[in-house]
């Protein structure tokens, strides 16, 4: 079974993929936050979705992990790149999988492009609509605590031990790992992409997302409230939702074996 870590130039940009299993290709597309890349968020479900009889792609978006910098830092260029990456691969159909910004990425894919089949969206609140005013509150609470991040140890303990539930995963490793991502060139990025243009919100476009979806939402998510899931759920046509408890932002990480099972089902069908 393939598992390796490659390049690609993907718009100029030398853009770092981990590749794992044999099967229907799935586009695994990270979130935003500071330390994210797809070495760290996807390092409990490569190996047991890929034996589910998936062929996964794993890329670090424009800016983040091990993928170069770009000059333009907004969300319409991580849409742009996480597309031509997708070309490059040359996929002729694929699933996307998406957390947080990852998910709206996804999201955008699969309204511009007839290749995309399945979703599996987790945990959005890019995408999601806003809510009431506890949830719009809550939200913006969480980005502006992602915004003060600066590059320590202890910031990067902080800013992990509330994006998962269960405490005993925040590990030295993890947190080192999310830290050393965080740091040098990739937080001058960090610090970019917080002055680029904002995200357009889809809205009503979301009921023209036709395409088969999962819905994972973490019920004790600090960041994006449960009720902006259930939103979710009934603006698109054919998704259907999960809840995990005990569970925050990462599901993929605080419910990791269930996850897999998930997700490998719903993708492998």
């Amino acid at each position: 079974m393939t598992n390796e870590h490659r390049y690609l130039e993907v718009d100029g940009l030398r853009t770092f993929y981990w590749t794992a299993g044999d099967g229907h290709p799935v586009v695994m597309i990270h979130g935003g936050a500071p330390g994210v890349c797809s070495l760290v968020a996807w390092k409990l479900n490569m190996e047991p979705l890929a034996a589910s009889g998936l062929c996964l792609y794993a890329f670090d978006q424009a800016g983040f992990g091990n993928t170069d910098n770009p000059t333009d830092y907004s969300m319409d260029y991580r849409v742009t790149h996480a597309r031509k990456f997708i070309d490059a691969l040359g996929l002729e159909r694929f699933h996307l999988l998406g957390n947080s910004m990852g998910a709206y990425i996804a999201a955008r894919i699969a309204l511009e492009d007839p290749r995309a089949q399945r979703l599996v969206l987790i945990s959005s609140g890019t995408l999601s609509p806003p809510g009431s005013a506890a949830a719009v509150a809550q939200g913006k609470k969480h980005s502006q605590e992602l915004r003060e991040y600066t590059p320590t140890l202890e910031n990067m303990r902080a800013v992990t031990l509330k994006t998962l539930y269960r405490s005993e995963l925040v590990t030295e490793e993890l947190v080192a790992e999310r830290y050393e991502m965080s740091t040098g060139s990739r937080f001058d990025a960090i610090v970019k992409r917080w002055d680029a243009p904002p995200w357009k919100p889809l809205g009503e476009r979301l009921s023209d997302l036709r395409n088969r979806t999962l819905l994972i939402w973490g019920r004790n998510d600090r960041g994006v409230a449960l009720e902006r899931g259930l939103l979710l759920f009934e603006a698109l046509p054919d998704a259907e939702l999960h809840v995990f408890n005990h569970c925050g932002h990462w599901a993929f990480w605080d419910q990791a074996d269930r996850f897999n099972r998930l997700v490998g089902d719903f993708l492998g069908e």
